[in-house]
């Protein structure tokens, strides 16, 4: 792998919602991260798409993520390339996936592996994944690593994303960071 072009990247939110979050360990962290990628992306024009497991039941994404007008899945299935429609959201000229998400050992592993099957490079965010346990957390990244996601921070994407200190966008992605 190489590092991550934000011109061949989508950035994949995997199911940031209200009644899921209070019960993450280090989840004021994880969402702090998430809203650091999805702002990001924003600005350097890296689509994002984002996922709800079972909205009636976890309720909708939670609001400090200001995800409103991005493509939104709603599903049932734990690995979201297996839900119908999952992958018309992706775009077909972007083959690298960044992925964010909850929780690491379910969701968020079983959608990368279906990832990694189809075919993308992924990029899994450490700091902007979580689970209800740690030891869940790291089981899902070791696994996810060893089937041949490259596992990175929020400071590696973004600073990848922009390649150079003389990109325009440098000062206000570096500012996301303080």
């Amino acid at each position: 792998m190489r590092t991550i072009d934000r011109d061949r990247t989508t950035l994949l939110v995997i199911d940031f919602q209200q009644r899921l979050m209070p019960a993450i360990d280090g989840a004021s962290g994880v969402l702090v991260n998430a809203g650091r990628l999805i702002e990001a992306a924003k600005r350097l024009g890296v689509p994002a798409v984002v996922t709800e497991q079972n909205p009636k039941g976890l309720g909708p994404t939670v609001p400090e993520l200001a995800v409103e007008g991005l493509p939104t899945l709603a599903k049932m299935e734990f690995d979201a390339a297996r839900a119908d429609g999952f992958f018309e959201l992706l775009p077909k000229d972007r083959p690298d996936i960044l992925v964010a998400g909850c929780e690491a050992h379910v969701c968020v592993l079983q959608t990368v592996l279906g990832l990694i099957d189809a075919g993308h490079a992924v990029y899994v965010v450490r700091d902007a994944i979580g689970s209800r346990r740690a030891e869940s957390k790291e089981a899902a990244i070791e696994r996810m690593r060893r089937h041949g996601a490259e596992i990175v921070t929020t400071e590696m994407a973004l600073f990848e994303w922009l390649g150079t200190a003389a990109d325009s966008h440098f000062r206000e992605i570096a500012a996301l960071i303080r």
